[in-house]
């Protein structure tokens, strides 16, 4: 019997998470300097996370596509 892709670990989790587990939100919480050594891990706050946008790769412009557009405006 085969595993299950959805259970496969190969690349595991590789889209975005809208739940964090308790230590990274603890982390998150450091960096934004809302978190004490007396704070309880237990009640943490919610904490918002960034979306990443995925978008295309821009082109580089080189000096060949400036020179062809030059040419087409005069």
């Amino acid at each position: 019997m085969s595993i299950d892709k959805s259970l496969r670990r190969k690349g595991r989790l590789v889209r975005a998470r809208n739940v964090l587990k308790r230590e990274e939100r603890i982390e998150f919480l450091k960096k934004q300097d809302r978190w004490t050594d007396e704070s309880s891990p237990i009640g943490l706050p919610k904490v918002r996370i960034p979306k990443t946008v995925v978008g295309k790769k821009k082109k580089k412009k080189t000096t060949e596509d400036e020179d062809k557009k030059e040419g087409k405006k005069k």
